[in-house]
């Protein structure tokens, strides 16, 4: 209860301040400011009452709880110029009307809404002076002077700063915690806090992912839990070390590390340190691990992508060599001439052969032997790209164009612009993309997929295939037109076995070079290796001789190759091993040459293109063969 003033109240107006205080006694915050409110406007007789709180960057008012008459005005805002409670506020000093407000302030709208008549204001001030917000009421009578009623207002007026003081302080508490929080969470390095009794109470994010538990599971839980027993021990000792210290010197790094343990069971290394602080005459601690093991990993992973990058300029310097076609063959070299030929041209090849037998090294000594070599070579495995995929390989997409199309990209087409594109294994391309395809060989251009916009390039086209496209087109299975465009010029590739003592010279280049990089020395092949791998009928050709060869070095003995192990067992079926072959001169070459064309158009009857066409009988385009007759001096004698 208040004391009763010196000029002493009358009872009425002690009641109602009695009220006053009863109303807001137990409230806080919002509830506190609209029980202050309601009962001021009610023991002073007010119309209306308002508590705000002030901003001075945006120079605004802003109502934490503003009744007038029966009403509340909920989120009331009013920029602070041009009203009575500018005074309040600039001057920091109690503001009274009784009488008359209006004609001091005639275009204030508020004040005109409900014709006010008189008003009172007090600053709400901070300790340091400044002015946090105000308390006002305003009626439409006039308010005479009242010392009484006005020394007890401005009592409520600092019971109404003090609750605002509070309500900032908490605020900026908050905020502290948060941006604590924010700093703890974001931090690489797990951190574990731990009360006096080494147990845990809180952890961040990181300890979270590297014990595998969130924070509140771990809570309560022994500091054992989380690190290897003798590590325990070993931290409670350094906690009560720490104790001992004067407070700037209560941290010191794990000596030795310690072994974490995560709730799935693995076990890590990890680098520590442990602090000391003390809160309400309490000790707590401080964890801070960083795993070792992950830093070890990632540097072992640097190493391995250093030892990765090293062995890739191995295998570039040994493609260097490797890329070179080996052999002397009369098949062989007379496949060289016609490289030779055609490289320089921008004539589209077709490479024919059977699988392993280096279709692609000749696509490669091809785009070496043309006007393109300083452009790039691009390949396409038709065969290893999805079918719904394979339109956008070729000609690239736009964003957008298809679900997962996340960004425009380039196909190979376009990265080949300039340049020439090998498409291996030609003959697996579906139906639907052989006519794109067509175009492109014809017209130079095509439109990525989900655009309308036509793209030109300048691309020299080599195919490969191990299938007979003849049949395949028999078969409804490719494109005739898309045949003839690709076969302007076929190159067909021996098979291995036809290609006498060149198994011997690749046997022995191959050994050399994984000798070289198993760190082995190794004889040279014996008569007996050679003749077996002479008389073997290598289905799969350069790739299988490879693959045999690393094998025998693998098993090597006594710096013998061990083909025993690494050559497969002969078989009834296998074909026999071919004669030595005989190295022919160029003339040699030519003259069988002319004499198998000779043999064709006279069994054909001198018909060269067409179905029953001598070029249809060789598996040459009928422009070839007439190039080719030509080169020969090849002509039908009537």
């Amino acid at each position: 209860m208040l004391p009763p003033s010196s000029e002493g109240p009358d009872g009425s107006t002690q009641a109602a301040l009695q009220a006053v205080f009863a109303g807001t006694a137990s409230e806080v915050g919002d509830g506190f400011f609209r029980a202050l409110v309601e009962n001021l406007a009610r023991a002073l007789g007010t119309h209306g009452a308002w508590v705000t709180e002030f901003f001075p960057r945006e120079r605004v008012l802003r109502a934490r709880a503003f009744r007038l008459g029966n009403e509340w005005l909920e989120g009331f805002e009013q920029p602070v110029d041009g009203t009575p409670c500018k005074v309040v506020i600039e001057d920091r000093r109690v503001v009274h009307y009784p009488d008359r407000v209006l004609e001091i302030y005639p275009d204030e709208p508020n004040l005109r809404s409900v014709q006010a008549v008189s008003y009172l204001g007090v600053p709400l001030r901070d300790l340091d002076g400044t002015v946090l917000g105000h308390l006002a009421v305003m009626d439409i009578k006039p308010m005479p002077a009242d010392p009484i009623k006005l020394t007890l207002f401005e009592i409520f007026a600092g019971r109404a700063a003090a609750e605002l003081r509070r309500l900032r302080a908490e605020k900026e508490v908050r905020a502290r915690e948060a941006q604590l929080a924010g700093l703890v969470n974001s931090a690489m390095d797990a951190i574990v806090q731990l009360d006096g009794g080494v147990r845990v109470t809180q952890m961040n994010a990181a300890a979270e992912r590297t014990f595998e538990q969130p924070s509140e599971h771990a809570q309560g839980m022994p500091l054992s839990t989380l690190v290897a027993v003798e590590d325990a021990a070993k931290l409670e000792a350094l906690c009560r070390s720490l104790g001992e210290r004067p407070p700037a010197e209560r941290s010191a790094w794990v000596p030795g590390g310690l072994t974490g343990r995560t709730a799935g069971g693995s076990t890590f290394r990890a680098e520590a340190t442990l602090s000391l602080f003390e809160l309400d005459g309490h000790q707590h601690f401080t964890l801070i691990l960083r795993n070792v093991d992950e830093r070890l990993e990632a540097e072992r992973r640097i190493l391995t992508l250093s030892d990765e990058a090293e062995y890739l300029r191995t295998e570039l310097r040994q493609l260097g060599r490797s890329g070179e076609i080996l052999g002397r063959s009369a098949p062989l070299l007379h496949v060289l001439t016609e490289v030779r030929q055609v490289g320089p041209a921008d004539t589209t090849v077709l490479i024919l052969g059977e699988t392993g037998t280096g279709k692609e090294l000749f696509a490669r000594a091809l785009h070496q032997a043309s006007r393109r070599r300083g452009k790039p070579l691009v390949k396409v495995n038709c065969a290893a790209i999805p079918a719904a995929l394979i339109e956008s390989e070729f000609f690239g997409h736009e964003r957008g164009a298809f679900t997962g199309a996340t960004a425009r990209r380039d196909g190979r087409f376009t990265l080949a612009d300039g340049g020439t594109i090998f498409l291996d294994e030609v003959g697996e391309l579906p139906l639907e993309l052989q006519g794109k395809l067509l175009r492109v060989l014809q017209e130079g251009e095509f439109e990525p997929v989900g655009s309308s916009r036509t793209r030109k390039v300048d691309v020299r086209v080599l195919a490969a295939t191990n299938r007979d496209l003849g049949k395949a087109v028999a078969e409804g299975k490719f494109r005739e037109d898309l045949f003839y465009r690709l076969s302007v010029f076929p190159l067909v590739v021996p098979a291995l076995r036809e290609r006498g003592d060149d198994v011997v010279l690749l046997a022995e280049e191959f050994a050399r070079q994984f000798a070289a990089r198993a760190g082995k020395r190794l004889l040279p092949l014996g008569p007996d290796a050679a003749g077996r791998l002479r008389a073997y009928a290598w289905p799969g050709n350069v790739r299988e001789l490879q693959n045999v060869i690393e094998r025998a070095v693998i098993t090597a003995r006594d710096g013998q190759l061990n083909l025993e192990r690494a050559l497969p067992a002969p078989d009834d079926h296998a074909a026999p091993a071919p004669a030595p072959a005989q190295v022919l001169t160029a003339r040699e070459l030519a003259r069988l040459e002319r004499e198998n064309l000779r043999r064709a158009l006279e069994t054909t009857d001198w018909q060269i293109a067409g179905e029953g066409g001598a070029a249809r009988l060789l598996g040459l385009a009928p422009s070839t063969l007439a190039s080719r007759m030509k080169a020969l001096r090849l002509r039908r004698h009537r």
